[in-house]
């Protein structure tokens, strides 16, 4: 008989506590949301070379970008469902997994066609990071600090905006043929940025061992301190006192909750700002200000400011919840500073110095993330956490609704009429607006700068009128 050797008193060392867990948390929520906009931003930061070499015009590119965006608002309408019931963890890596894979393939893209399926298969991912991550945060954070917690995630998006133009044009434009011919071998034409593509997707990968190796709810984690257990315990049972009992609200009690319908029209209206910068801001410095395909990593100006206003929107919003006001009224008076920077827009393609429309442009970047974070804030402090991923969802579609319009009508602003039969989103989306969009074909960038100014405000006095406060 084999016997279990005696352990003389010896006790095995209990795994190793992480001072602050939920701030490691929301560093791995920053990673994946550095990863999701440098897959996102591929396209935008290469589109260029990619139309050139694929030849596409500019409402081709439109197209592609809205189908993305389709897939983006059927996934919103999904992926909260699926990380309520699959959980945070097993949700975020479903979501992460399917990405990074979409993102591979689409370097395989040979046309219009395939470059929009592969988008269509990344939209239908990546939309899923922000449910779970809004999940993530109201598992982790007690709500004075779940501002500054979804400030510094979504700080990441803007990080992988900034990072996306440095990392990707390189890959696209090495000399392959020089150093690793066997690459432009196996690739063919295009090979550099379909290099770029495959390299970018591989790192969201990667990103999957340390969160499923960290992740866990803060009751079940191994690694979470006593002390910060206590504080997140004493948090959740003051939150949860009213909700104890009830069951995850069905679709139809999600659409009669009317803070859903203020926040999806919210961020419908306002969203399409921080679409235009991520989508067509480097194509307006290519065609009105002639940068050429290297100098468009200036844009990173844009991206970084995007970061600054990620970060200060929380900041400033939790320093008041700290001084007393109830979170939605914090939210709200930040959200009001925002609205009253967001006229500077209209007088960036009139500056006659690039450095002076790229600060004029991080200003009103600042304040469109500033006001995104709260708005997002907006709905965890509003909904149970019971079907808090299914109401962001429901929300977040409203904005990729606005991101389409946004898309088709800066294309028809920018291209004039088209040669081509319209596609089926062109015809969708004209079925809506093609009186408007007959109005203000061919008037060019600066018209929809003008139309940006007033956006934000718009949507403040509507969810102010509507009495989001108190939902």
């Amino acid at each position: 008989m084999i016997r279990t050797p005696p352990h003389h008193g010896r006790r095995f060392p209990e795994r190793m506590k992480l001072t602050g867990l939920r701030w490691w948390i929301v560093a791995l929520l920053f990673g994946a949301a550095v990863l999701n906009y440098v897959d996102r931003q591929t396209l935008s930061a290469l589109a260029p070379t990619i139309q050139a070499d694929l030849g596409m015009d500019d409402r081709d590119y439109a197209n592609v970008v809205n189908i993305f965006l389709v897939a983006y608002t059927v996934a919103y309408l999904l992926s909260g469902r699926i990380a309520d019931r699959m959980g945070t963890r097993a949700g975020m890596t479903l979501f992460v997994v399917w990405w990074s894979v979409a993102n591979m393939l689409t370097a395989a893209a040979n046309g219009v066609r395939s470059l929009s399926v592969y988008r269509f298969l990344l939209g239908l991912g990546e939309a899923g990071v922000w449910p779970a991550a809004s999940k993530a945060v109201s598992e982790w954070f007690p709500p004075r600090e779940r501002a500054l917690a979804i400030g510094i995630y979504t700080m990441g998006a803007t990080i992988g905006a900034t990072l996306a133009p440095y990392v990707v044009i390189p890959l696209a434009t090495a000399d392959y043929g020089g150093f690793a011919p066997w690459i432009a071998g196996a690739l063919g034409h295009g090979h550099g940025w379909r290099v770029a593509f495959l390299l970018t997707g591989a790192a969201g990968l990667v990103w999957l061992i340390p969160w499923l190796w960290l992740y866990r709810k803060p009751s079940r984690s191994a690694w979470i301190t006593p002390d910060e257990r206590a504080m997140l315990d004493e948090s959740a049972a003051r939150e949860d006192a009213g909700e104890s009992m009830e069951k995850p609200w069905t679709w139809a009690q999600v659409f009669a909750f009317r803070g859903t319908w203020l926040l999806l029209a919210g961020r419908l209206i306002s969203d399409p700002v921080w679409y235009f910068y991520q989508f067509w801001f480097p194509k307006y410095l290519s065609a009105d200000r002639h940068l050429d395909q290297g100098q468009l990593t200036i844009t990173w100006v844009i991206y970084a400011a995007a970061g600054v206003g990620s970060l200060f929107g929380g900041w400033i919003s939790g320093r008041l919840v700290r001084r007393g006001l109830a979170p939605p009224s914090g939210r709200m008076w930040v959200m009001l500073g925002c609205a009253v920077l967001m006229p500077l827009s209209p007088f960036i393609p009139h500056v006659a110095g690039l450095n002076v429309a790229l600060i004029l442009a991080a200003a009103t970047v600042i304040a469109s993330l500033a006001w995104l974070i709260n708005i997002s804030s907006l709905v965890v402090d509003i909904v149970p956490k019971h079907s808090l991923g299914t109401v962001f969802s429901v929300v977040a579609a409203g904005s990729t609704l606005g991101g389409i319009i946004m898309n088709t009508l800066v294309a028809a602003m920018v291209s004039g009429p088209s040669a081509k039969a319209a596609g089926f989103l062109d015809q969708a989306v004209q079925a809506v607006c093609g009186a408007l969009f007959q109005m203000v074909q061919g008037e060019g960038y600066g018209l929809w700068f003008c139309i940006m100014g007033f956006l934000h405000p718009a949507a403040w006095l509507l969810l102010k009128l509507g009495k989001i406060e108190r939902t």
